[in-house]
């Protein structure tokens, strides 16, 4: 099977502050959706032939060679309509979302919920800490109804659709296997959970390279 891969980069990153572009910028040295794209590049060519970024600034992506920048079909509208956005424009039916500041995502993960596709679902999804996360997970084209009708209800919660599709649930023991202290799902929305990023790859016995994938360790 051969999915398409979408990095939701659409929002206003108002948390950030100063108008910075949460995933622009600098962790480690490198903008931080640079450490998604990594995660996504090690799934390998046989898996993930598609790479889209969903961006309302795609004047600021010249470092992303080959990936397909598209706008958000209605800018500042939020998640949902960002992931309607991210899986309209895919070529595959199935497709990974992944956000652009959950730079430790682990590749373990990422195989894991596409070990689990199968016709009898919708959506493949994690659950951390009892609560469902949406980011990354794998939706279906077929998803598209049921969030075409959230939206137009007015809903923008990633929440909104679920009764409406089916879903597997990758449970909390699955994923502990995969991800023990639950990095992947580590989101940056601050300066100060910058610099709690930051801190996070200072105390590692090893700092990766540029070239060097930190959610393969």
């Amino acid at each position: 099977m051969t999915l398409s891969v979408a990095i939701q980069a659409g929002g206003q990153s108002s948390r950030m502050g100063h108008d910075r572009d949460k995933a622009l910028v600098d962790l480690n040295g490198r903008p931080m959706i640079a450490w998604v794209l990594d995660t996504v590049s090690g799934l390998g060519a046989e898996v993930i032939t598609e790479v889209t970024i969903t961006t309302n600034q795609p004047e600021h992506y010249d470092f992303a060679d080959g990936i397909r920048l598209v706008d958000d079909d209605q800018p500042g509208a939020g998640a949902l309509a960002g992931l309607r956005t991210a899986i309209s424009a895919a070529t595959h039916e199935w497709v990974l979302v992944l956000a652009c500041d959950m730079p430790f995502v682990r590749h373990g993960l990422l195989t894991h919920l596409i070990s689990n596709i199968d016709d009898e679902c919708d959506v493949v999804i994690p659950q951390w800490q009892k609560r469902l996360q949406p980011f990354p997970a794998v939706y279906h084209r077929r998803c598209l109804g049921a969030i075409d009708d959230a939206l137009a209800r007015g809903e923008m919660s990633m929440r909104s659709f679920r009764d409406d599709v089916r879903l597997h649930i990758v449970d909390e023991a699955a994923i502990q296997a995969i991800d023990p202290d639950g990095v992947s799902f580590i989101n940056i929305n601050t300066p100060e959970e910058l610099k709690d990023a930051q801190q996070l790859l200072q105390s590692r016995s090893s700092i990766p390279s540029r070239k060097t994938d930190i959610t393969s360790r």
